[in-house]
């Protein structure tokens, strides 16, 4: 269920607790005054685990990893057509005069992308959170209409909330499969840092 490699959990950490803090941020766009603390909570908490993530990848770049020509190719395809996708979508939303509805389609597109990512880069439990953004997209826009509150502040914290605690899973798992040496695992060797 987990990916294979260290890095590549550490990179799904990096990337999703990245990812996780646009969108608590997005939904900082004019939220209800008493969701700002847990939206900039949720961009700290998303920041620091992406951080992690980030140092965890470097120090372990040149270990093993699901990515090779083949992979990457693939990768590179599918989220070419993500941004593809996400950027037609959103003009034609904004030309229809539905500019509010856009956050709800990248979500969506965004949720629809991890399905062929998680096969790709054989991680099915990345398959969990791709279903929670998309069904959370397909809600957002009818309950931000029905609530009176504006789509990203809907969406925002749903999709942020997925992604931040599979980031934060992810990064348990490649700090719990270093075994005894996590914390050394997250500063550079001394060869690293000469070369």
């Amino acid at each position: 269920m987990t990916p294979e490699h260290v890095r590549d959990a550490a990179g799904l950490a990096a990337v999703f607790g990245f990812f996780a803090m646009a969108w608590f941020g997005w939904a900082q766009e004019g939220p209800p005054r008493s969701w700002v603390k847990f939206l900039a909570a949720g961009s700290i908490l998303s920041i620091l685990v992406a951080a992690a993530g980030g140092l965890l990848l470097w120090r372990h770049w040149s270990d093993g990893t699901v990515f090779d020509d083949a992979t990457g190719r693939s990768f590179g395809i599918i989220v070419g057509v993500e941004f593809a996708a996400a950027g037609l979508g959103a003009a034609l939303l904004a030309w229809r005069k539905h500019a509010d509805a856009i956050a709800a389609w990248i979500a969506f597109v965004v949720g629809v992308h991890l399905f062929p990512v998680a096969v790709v880069l054989e991680i099915p439990a990345v398959h969990i959170p791709a279903a929670l953004v998309t069904v959370a997209a397909i809600g957002a826009y009818p309950l931000a209409k029905a609530k009176g509150l504006k789509t990203s502040a809907v969406i925002g914290p749903l999709a942020g909330t997925v992604l931040l605690v599979t980031a934060a899973v992810s990064l348990v798992d490649a700090l719990t499969r270093l075994g005894a040496r996590p914390r050394s695992a997250l500063l550079p060797s001394s060869d690293a840092l000469i070369d």
